[in-house]
This record gives structure tokens, sequence and C-alpha cells, in this order.
């Protein structure tokens, strides 16, 4: 019996990166307000002074997902079951 990975490794690696820049995307969000947010991300108004919830929640729940995907991608499958 031999057992392969479910990915390659760079699968694991994209994903991971991924989930990390997502869910710190997500404090940023939680953190600051639209006029505090940098200016390429979405909801940015320079003369808000509310928080975007939603988009913090949003680039967490992402974030965990890609994470979970990268946490599922380094498992093993076995192939075949040889002569027994």
């Amino acid at each position: 019996m031999t057992t392969t990975r479910n990915a390659p490794v760079w699968v694991t690696a994209v994903l991971a990166l991924i989930g990390i820049v997502c869910v710190v995307v997500g404090v940023v969000y939680f953190a600051e307000t639209a006029a505090n947010l940098p200016s390429f991300f979405p909801g940015h108004d320079a003369h808000s002074t509310h928080h975007h919830t939603k988009h913090g929640i949003a680039a967490v729940a992402v974030g965990i997902a890609a994470l979970v995907g990268a946490w599922i991608s380094t498992g093993t499958k076995r192939t075949g079951r040889g002569a027994e």
C-alpha cells in the first residue's frame, strides 16, 4: 500500500498564505474606521467614522476557509491495497 499527498506542496503554501492574508485584512476592517483604511481597501471613505464589520466578517470567513483547505491538503490518501 502506498500513500500520496492530497495536493502538491505549493497548493498548501498558497492556501495558507491566502488564509493568513485574509485573516489579517479582516482584523484591519474590525480595528480601523473607514477613513483610516488603506485607500486600496474596498469601503475606504475619507470622511467616514464607521467600521465595515461585514467586510471584516467576510474576510475572516474566507481566511478560515483557506486555512482549512490548506490543512486538508496536507493529508495523505492511500492508493491500492497491495498483495495480502
